[in-house]
Order: structure tokens, then sequence, then C-alpha cells
């Protein structure tokens, strides 16, 4: 059965078993236990979440960040910079930073490799932005990923490697994570011989606070395959965005 069927089928069962009062990222959070299905910070729970059910959760969220906001004793009755800010901060995190984990994948079209193309391919510079699991702030940067099809290869649009980037950054997570989770959806989308994946980012968790350093960038990269395993390749590949 897939994700999406057992949801209808436990919101079913839900109806019947669960009182009103019980809260709807209670009931998204049974469905995924029951299914033993992990939702860690940068897992994608779309699937998991009923029709309306995300409505629901923005107006949860923001009633427990208006909580928080009472908790620092910010003056939310009088201060009208800060009466709405709870319900902006929930739409902020649901619908963009963190939309990754809410919405379901972005559909990408593949086309079959009939020219047998078996040159390396690199797309990027991809804007990219995401937050920090540890602290939730802000981190911001930039992808490359290099292509080496072979005759099996899937061929995708250029605007779906952007669109692809962006859903897996938008969720809370550490860019060692991020980098690998992206190369293992474009494994299973393309099928390469070979794929390299780097990011180059600024984590603000480190602007903010602790070290306060606003010069440090971190980069990671992700070499699969005839990348890994071929120097010279690999070295074209770095070459070409500048990075060897």
């Amino acid at each position: 059965m897939s994700p999406s069927s057992n949801v209808a089928s436990l919101r079913r069962e839900e109806a019947h078993a669960q009182p009103a009062s019980v809260s709807v990222s209670e009931r998204i959070r049974a469905r995924l236990l029951e299914a033993g299905q992990r939702f860690h910070a940068n897992d994608n729970i779309a699937a998991f979440i009923a029709p309306g059910e995300l409505d629901e959760l923005r107006e949860e969220v923001a009633a427990c960040l208006h909580e928080l906001q009472r908790s620092l004793v910010i003056d939310t009755e009088h201060d009208h910079n800060s009466a709405d800010t709870a319900r902006r901060v929930a739409k902020l995190y649901l619908d963009e930073v963190f939309a990754g984990r809410y919405q379901a994948p972005p559909r990408l079209t593949a086309f079959p490799n009939d020219r047998q193309l078996d040159e390396l391919m690199v797309v990027g510079p991809i804007r990219v932005r995401s937050a920090c699991s540890h602290h939730l702030c802000p981190i911001q940067g930039k992808v490359w990923i290099g292509v080496l099809p072979s005759a099996q290869s899937e061929l995708i649009g250029l605007s779906k490697y952007a669109r692809l980037c962006d859903w897996i950054m938008r969720r809370p997570q550490i860019q060692e994570e991020a980098v690998v989770m992206l190369a293992d959806e474009l494994e299973r989308h393309i099928r390469p011989d070979g794929l390299g994946v780097v990011m180059e980012a600024d984590h603000l968790c480190m602007q903010w606070r602790g070290v306060e350093d606003d010069g440090a960038m971190m980069r990671s990269t992700v070499m699969r395959g005839a990348l890994r395993e071929d120097r010279e390749l690999r070295r074209e590949f770095l070459a070409m965005i500048g990075k060897a």
C-alpha cells in the first residue's frame, strides 16, 4: 500500500478512535509511528499529512510560537510590531524555509539518453537556502552538480536540478547530510555512471552566536561512481566549477 493510501486508511480510523481534542501534530505523529517512518528534522513527511491538515498545523505552530513570545516576556498585546509575529513565523517555517519537509517532491520528467551522451555535464551554481537543525539559523550558499551519464541514464531538464535542490535544502539539517541526500535523489532519478555534488555555504549559527565569525564558509563534496574513482575526471569537474 502506498504512503498516501496509508494516510487515507489511518485517517478513517482516527475519526472513530481519537477525540476531537487531539492536535493535528499528534495525529500526524501517530501515523508516522504506526508506519514505522522516521521523522527527523530533515525528513520529508508530506505523504503522512492529510488534505487540510497543513492549515491546521500552521495554526498550531502559531499558537506555540505565541507562547514562546510570552516566555520571552514580549508584550504582544501592545507591541504592534510583535502582535502578528507568531502567525508570520509559522507561515515562514511551514511554507518557506522548512517547506521541503511538508511538500511532496517535485515532478521530474525524465527522458531516455537516446544519443548515448557520455561526456561530463555540470550544472550550477544553484543558489540554495537551508537552516541549521542545531539552532534553526539560516544557511545560504551555492550547489554545483556534475553528471557523467551512461547509456541507461535518464536525462532531466536544467530547471529540475534547481527544483530538486530547493526541495532537499528547505528543511532543518546539517550541510554534511544535505549534500548526501541530494546525491541520493539524483542517483535515483538519473542513474549516472558518475555524480559529483559540491556545496559551499555560509552558516549564520557561526555568525550570530558562538565564535561570531562572519567570514567562515563550509564546503562539502560528494563523489559517486566514476567521479570518485577517476582522479582526472574529478579534477576536470572541480576545475570546471573553479574549485580545483
